[in-house]
C-alpha cells in the first residue's frame, strides 16, 4: 500500500484542522518526552571529563575503578561494571617499570589524602607526594624539597598555621599525629589547584617515600603518571606501558579517560544519567506511545461517520486505510520535529539541575545529536501509523450500511480480542502483585513496576467496560440531582467509549504521579522515624573534614559522659539477587570505633537477632531487609566488596531493623583501614555530659538536629522522584486535557441540539460540569487503586511498612485532576455554545 498522501488525507487535514489538533499535540508531547530522555541517555553513554590534574601526563596507569559481575544470559556471559565507592589503588612499584619503557621521560606514583592540622590553627589540608610537582606545575618559592619527617606548604597554609621554613608544624594523618619540619614553601600548580575546588584549599607535600604510609595505604598509589619524552607518540607510549605492566591489573589510560581517575563522580553521574535517560526514559517512552496512540485512535474513531459515508459513496477499504496512513504522514513528522525543540530545552534544564545538585560533575557536557531526535520523530510516526491502522481497520472492512449504523449508535459490546487481552493484563498484574508481596528489596520494586504497567494496559483495553461500571456507580449519585446531573449520568452510560477515552489519561497521570511521589514519602517517612528513634545519644558531633582520630577518647574524658563512639560513614557493594540476576547494591555502612556494647548506648539499631557486642574483626551486623535480599542469616558469611573493591566475606553476628534510616551494615572500623581515602570519622555520638567541652572537636547538635541534617542529604532522591512524577504526570495531564477538549469539540452538534430542544446554556454547561467531575472521580479512583496495588507490596518489601500517603498531598493531586477536567470541558464548551443560539 502506498503511503503517499492522497486527496482524502489532504482534504481532511486542510478543511478540518481542528480534528487533527489533538493528535498533533499528543504526538508533539510524545516527541518532547522521548527526545529529552534520549538526549540524557546519549549523554550518559558519551559523558567524559577532561584531565586536569593529569593534563601534563599523557599516559596514566590506574586500577579499575569498578567492581565487575559476570552473569549468564541468553546471549552468553555478560559483564556489568559497578562504580566503587572509593578509590582502588595500584602498586606504587609499577612506576619503576613504567619509567623504563621507550619514550617515557619518567613515571611518578601519585598520592592524594586528607591531612588534619592537629590542635593548632593549621586547619585541614590536602596531602600529596612531592614527586607530583613534575606533572602538576607546582614549584618551590622558598626552601627545599621535603625528606622524611618534612613537609612543604603552600603560602596560604603556612600563613594559616603561622609557620615558616625551618619551623615545626603538628599534623595528623592516617599514620597518626606527628610533628613535621617545614622544609619549604611552594606555589601550587594548575594540576594541584584543579582538585581543590573553587575555594582553593590548603595543600601540603610530603616525601614520596613517606606519602603512602601517611595516606594509610603503604606500598600503594592512587595512580602512576607517566611523562613522555619530547616528540614521543602517546599511543605508542601507552602500548609500551601496557605491555610493561601486563599482569598487574592496572589499566593504561590516555585522553579524557584520565579524567575518570581524577573524578570518581563521573561514574556515578553516568549511572544517574542512564537511570533517567534509560530506565525512566523507557517507561516515559512507553507512556508517551501509549497516550499518543490513544489520542490518535480517538481522532480516527471520531470520524467513523465520515468513513461510513465515504464507503457508502464508493470508497474502497484500501482507500480508507491509505487515507488514515497518509494523515499520519502529514501530521506526525511535523509534530515530532516541533516536539524535539522543547525536548532539547527540557534535557538542558534537567541536566543543569542534576549538575547543580552535585549528581553530575560540572565538567560533563550535554551531548545533543540527531540520533535521539530521529528516534523521537520515528516513534511518533510509527505510533500514529499503528494506532491509525488499528482504529481504522473496522470502518474500512465492514459493509457501508453497517458502517453507517455503527457510526450512529455506539457498539455496546467490546471486541473479543481486546477483552481477552485486557483480562490477561489484569491477571498478569495480579500475579506480579503477588510476587511483589512475597519478595523484598529490589525484587519487590522491579515486580511492582510491572504491576503498574500491566494494570494501565488493562485500563486501556477494558476502558469501555470500566467506564460503563464507573458511570453506573457514580451515576447513582448524580441521579439524585437536578436534570443536568441526570442527563450527565445518562450520557456517560450511553457513550462509554468516549468516557473511557477521557478517563484513561487521568488514570495514567494519577497512577504514575502517586506511585513515584508516595514511594518517596513512604521511604522518607520510615527512614525519618528510624533515624529519630535510632539516635539515642544526647550529643552528635560532626566536622566537614572529619573528626580527630582521638575524638572518642577525648569526649569520653569529658565530665558526665557515659559513652562516646565515633563512626566512619562509607559504602560497601553487596551482591543481591533480583530478577534472576546478580547485581551489586551500594549499601550504607558505618565503621565502628569501640565495642558494640558502647554503640548500643548511643544508637538503637533495633536488634532482632544476635548481638552487637560480637561485632569486631571479621564480624558484622546487617539490616533485616539486606539479610532478606542476600538470603543471609545469623552465622552466615556475607560476601561483599569493601569501598576500594577488595573482596571480603565477614560473618553476620547480628540482624537489626533500622537499616533504612541508619546504615544497613555495621562493621569494625579497623576492617576499613587501608580501604578508604579518609581515615577520619564523620560522626561522634556522645551520651551524657554537656555540649560545651565537645565544641573543640566539631559542630555539636542534638539528635533531632542531626536527623534534620541527614534528611536534607536525601533531597536529591526526593527531587529526582518528584521530577520524574512531574514529567510523567504532566505529560499525562496534558494528554487528559487534550482528550477532553477533543471530546467536547466533537460534541458540538449534540450540544447545539440540546439548546434547540429548550435547554438553557447554563443547563448544558452544568451537564458538562457534572460529566467532567464524573470523569475526574473515576480517573482518580482507578489511578489511586493502581498506585496502592503497586505501592503496597513494594513498600512492604523495601521498608516492611504500608505506604505513607500525606492527606494534603493526595488531596492536591485529586483537586488538580478535578480542576483540569472541569476547565478542559467548560472552556471549549463556553466557546462552542457562544457561537450559536436557538
Amino acid at each position: 500500500m502506498s503511503l503517499k498522501p492522497n486527496g482524502l488525507a489532504r482534504a481532511a487535514v486542510r478543511f478540518k484542522p481542528a480534528s487533527f489538533a489533538g493528535t498533533f499535540v499528543a504526538l508533539m508531547m510524545s516527541a518532547l518526552v522521548v527526545a529529552a530522555c534520549g538526549v540524557l541517555l546519549e549523554t550518559s553513554i558519551r559523558a567524559s571529563v577532561p584531565a586536569e590534574r593529569y593534563a601534563n601526563a599523557p599516559v596514566v596507569a590506574a586500577a579499575d575503578q569498578s567492581a565487575r559481575v559476570v552473569a549468564d544470559t541468553v546471549d552468553g556471559p555478560e559483564e556489568t561494571a559497578y562504580p566503587l565507592p572509593d578509590t582502588a589503588r595500584v602498586d606504587a612499584g609499577l612506576a619503576a617499570k613504567a619509567a623504563g619503557v621507550p619514550g617515557a621521560a619518567g613515571a611518578v606514583p601519585d598520592f592524594t589524602f586528607p591531612v588534619h592540622g592537629g590542635d593548632g590553627p593549621a586547619g585541614a589540608f590536602t596531602g600529596h607526594g612531592w614527586g607530583s610537582h613534575a606533572f602538576t606545575g607546582t614549584a618551590l618559592t622558598k626552601g627545599a624539597a621535603p625528606h622524611a619527617g618534612e613537609v612543604v606548604l603552600d603560602a596560604g597554609a603556612a600563613r594559616t598555621a603561622q609557620v615558616g621554613v625551618g619551623d615545626t608544624v603538628a599534623l595528623e594523618t592516617a599514620d597518626g599525629p606527628a610533628d613535621f619540619r617545614v622544609s619549604g614553601l611552594a606555589e601550587a600548580g594548575a594540576g594541584d589547584t584543579a582538585d581543590e575546588g573553587a575555594d582553593g584549599g590548603a595543600t601540603a607535600w610530603f616525601a614520596d617515600t613517606e606519602a603512602p604510609v601517611l595516606a594509610g595505604h603503604p606500598g600503594q598509589a592512587d595512580a602512576i603518571a607517566v611523562l613522555a619524552e619530547d616528540g614521543a607518540d602517546t599511543k605508542a607510549l601507552a602500548a609500551a606501558v601496557g605491555k610493561a605492566l601486563t599482569g598487574s591489573g592496572a589499566q593504561v589510560l590516555t585522553g579524557d579517560d584520565r579524567g575518570e581517575v581524577e573524578d570518581h563522580g563521573l561514574a556515578y553521574g553516568k549511572e544517574t544519567l542512564f537511570a533517567v535517560g534509560g530506565s525512566f526514559g523507557g517507561i516515559a517512552t512507553l507512556v508517551a506511545v501509549f497516550t499518543a496512540a490513544g489520542t490518535v485512535a480517538l481522532s480516527v474513531g471520531q470520524r467513523t461517520r465520515e468513513f461510513a459515508l465515504l464507503r457508502a459513496v464508493g470508497a474502497t477499504p484500501r482507500q480508507i486505510r491509505r487515507a488514515v496512513a497518509a494523515e499520519a504522514l502529514l501530521v506526525a513528522p511535523l509534530a515530532g520535529l516541533l516536539g524535539c525543540l522543547p525536548g532539547i530545552g527540557l534535557a538542558h534544564w534537567w541536566f543543569g539541575q542534576m549538575q547543580d545538585r552535585g549528581a553530575v560533575p560540572e565538567a560533563v557536557e550535554l551531548h545533543v545529536s540527531g540520533f535521539p531526535l530521529l528516534a523521537a520523530v520515528g516513534v511518533g510516526l510509527l505510533t500514529a501509523l499503528g494506532a491509525g491502522w488499528a482504529a481504522g481497520r473496522r470502518p474500512a472492512k465492514i459493509k457501508p450500511g453497517q458502517a453507517l449504523a455503527e457510526a450512529s449508535v455506539e457498539r455496546l459490546r467490546p471486541g473479543v480480542v481486546r477483552t481477552v487481552l485486557g483480562l490477561a493484563a489484569v491477571g498478569g498484574g495480579s500475579a506480579l502483585a503477588g510476587v511483589a508481596a512475597s519478595a523484598a528489596g529490589s525484587d519487590a520494586a522491579n515486580a511492582s513496576l510491572g504491576v503498574v504497567m500491566l494494570f494501565m494496559l488493562a485500563v486501556a483495553l477494558l476502558g469501555p467496560i470500566l467506564a460503563r461500571l464507573c458511570a453506573g456507580l457514580f451515576g447513582l449519585l448524580l441521579r439524585g440531582g437536578d436534570a443536568s446531573a441526570s442527563l450527565a449520568a445518562a450520557n456517560s452510560r450511553t457513550n462509554a467509549r468516549r468516557l473511557a477515552s477521557a478517563i484513561t489519561p487521568i488514570v495514567l497521570a494519577m497512577a504514575f504521579a502517586s506511585t513515584l511521589v508516595f514511594m518517596h514519602t513512604s521511604e522518607s517517612h520510615v527512614a525519618s522515624e528510624q533515624l529519630r528513634e535510632g539516635i539515642t545519644a544526647d550529643h552528635v558531633v560532626t566536622a566537614p573534614a572529619g573528626l580527630p582520630a582521638d575524638a572518642a577518647d577525648r569526649a569520653a574524658r569529658a565530665p558526665g559522659v557515659d559513652a562516646a563512639v565515633s563512626l566512619l560513614d562509607t559504602q560497601v557493594l553487596v551482591p543481591v539477587r533480583g530478577g534472576g540476576e546478580t547485581s551489586l547494591q551500594g549499601t550504607a555502612t558505618q565503621g565502628l570505633s569501640g565495642s558494640g556494647a558502647e554503640l548500643a548506648k548511643v544508637q538503637d539499631l533495633d536488634v532482632r537477632e544476635g548481638g552487637l557486642d560480637r561485632v569486631g574483626p571479621g564480624r558484622i551486623a546487617i539490616d533485616k531487609t539486606l539479610a532478606t535480599a542476600t538470603n543471609v542469616g545469623l552465622g552466615d558469611k556475607l560476601p561483599l566488596y569493601l569501598p576500594d573493591g577488595t573482596k571480603a566475606a565477614p560473618e553476620v553476628v547480628a540482624v537489626y531493623g533500622r537499616g533504612l534510616g541508619l546504615p544497613a551494615v555495621t562493621m569494625d572500623r579497623a576492617a576499613l583501614d587501608g580501604h578508604v581515602t579518609s581515615p577520619f570519622a564523620d560522626t561522634l555520638l556522645v551520651s551524657g555530659g554537656e555540649a560545651g567541652p565537645l565544641r573543640a572537636l566539631g559542630e555539636v547538635t542534638d539528635a533531632s538536629g542531626y536527623a534534620l541534617a541527614q534528611n536534607v542529604d536525601r533531597e536529591f532522591g526526593a527531587w529526582a522522584n518528584y521530577m520524574m512524577a512531574a514529567v510523567l504526570g504532566g505529560f499525562a495531564a496534558v494528554a487528559a486535557v487534550n482528550t477532553l477538549v477533543m471530546t467536547v469539540l466533537d460534541r458540538r452538534r449534540e450540544l447545539h441540539t440540546l439548546r434547540l430542544v429548550g435547554s438553557t446554556r447554563r443547563q448544558v454547561l452544568r451537564m458538562l460540569g457534572w460529566e467532567s467531575l464524573l470523569v475526574s472521580a473515576a480517573g482518580v479512583a482507578l489511578g489511586t487503586a493502581i498506585a496502592m496495588i503497586t505501592l503496597t507490596p513494594m513498600m512492604r518489601g523495601l521498608t516492611g511498612e504500608f505506604p505513607h500517603v500525606p492527606p494534603l498531598l493526595y488531596a492536591a493531586f485529586a483537586a488538580t485532576a478535578a480542576a483540569l477536567g472541569l476547565a478542559s470541558v467548560t472552556l471549549p464548551a463556553h466557546r462552542t455554545l457562544r457561537d450559536r443560539r436557538p
